[in-house]
């Protein structure tokens, strides 16, 4: 009887180790795929950033200089003025996060204060101090 658990439990480990190291298999085959894909996106990456250098340093060259982000941060925004600039253009918040390409809840955010927009953002809002309804409606006609 002894004999017969014995070579149950053999059994049993062998068949366990062989599943084990098939299951191992694929991880190691899966993670060596993901190995040469990040490869690959660092150097995109890389040629990326390298051909950005190139870009600016021809503009630079050429005497245009790249437009600085704080150039853009020089508009100042009140959570107050965003709330008036809204109700002016008779948008809905969801109106306007859709017109700005952000969430509904972001303009939330920005009318109560809790957050700030972030300098393209700005630029943006700022853009729109000088438009009126009837421009608005002519460039959107779904609002």
């Amino acid at each position: 009887m002894s004999n017969i658990a014995k070579a149950l439990k053999a059994e049993i480990t062998r068949l366990a180790r062989k599943e084990v190291r098939a299951a191992q298999e694929t991880v190691r085959a899966v993670t060596a795929q993901h190995r040469r894909e990040i490869a690959s996106l660092k150097g995109q990456l890389a040629a990326l950033k390298r051909q950005v250098t190139a870009l600016e340093k021809q503009a630079r060259e050429r005497g245009q200089a790249p437009q600085a982000p704080a150039a853009l941060s020089r508009t100042r925004f009140v959570p107050k003025g965003l709330v008036s600039t809204r109700k002016r253009l008779g948008l809905s918040a969801a109106d306007l996060a859709r017109l700005l390409g952000v969430s509904a809840q972001t303009i939330y955010n920005w009318e109560r204060g809790a957050t700030k927009p972030r300098a393209d953002q700005q630029a943006k809002l700022a853009s729109l101090r000088g438009v009126g309804k009837r421009q608005l409606r002519a460039h959107f006609p779904a609002w």
